[in-house]
């Protein structure tokens, strides 16, 4: 899920934006596990939208498939859950995908701390506000903070990569416990 939500966050960042919003909910009561991602980019055009999850629709030149989405809602369709794409024409797009969260076929989580360290460190310039609740718990990053407690340092830097990383890993491994 996390190659997927990288995936999701280029494309915003693609689409010029400069903030990108990941929200991840573990419900273990209701059975559901919710990925939402939303950017502030261009947005997607009303006639281009309907194309979007056909894989083999792309406006790249560079490849002449795009299946990202298609990919992503297809794995959301396969574990009982549901996908939504909306998107406004200068104001940005939000992909959402729902899972039933303990169907045999749904892939694990994977490695959000290096999704997330791989988009900061690539996109000093995107802002990035991550959040992740489990049955309640929640762990919260927002890049614009931890750039204000830099006070100027590259958010780049080897070291505060480094540190967001495991920052990352020790938070979520702790609201996931009972």
């Amino acid at each position: 899920m996390s190659l997927h939500i990288l995936d999701i966050a280029e494309n915003g960042i693609g689409a010029g934006a400069s903030l990108i919003d990941i929200a991840v909910t573990e419900d273990v009561k209701e059975n559901r596990l919710i990925i939402d991602i939303k950017d502030n980019g261009r947005g997607i055009p009303a006639d281009l939208l309907a194309h979007v999850l056909d894989p083999f629709y792309t406006t790249r030149t560079t490849r002449r498939v795009g299946l990202g989405l298609s990919l992503f809602r297809e794995a959301s369709k396969r574990c009982e859950g549901d996908f939504k794409i909306s998107s406004r024409q200068g104001e940005g797009t939000e992909v959402t995908a729902t899972f039933r969260l303990d169907h045999i076929d749904l892939a694990p989580l994977g490695n959000m701390a290096g999704s997330l360290t791989s988009l900061i460190m690539g996109n000093p310039n995107v802002d990035f506000v991550y959040t992740h609740k489990v049955d309640g718990k929640t762990f919260r990053l927002d890049t614009r903070e931890v750039k204000k407690e830099l006070e100027g340092a590259e958010i780049t830097r080897p070291g505060v990569i480094k540190f967001l990383g495991d920052m990352i890993r020790e938070s979520l491994a702790d609201i996931r416990t009972v």
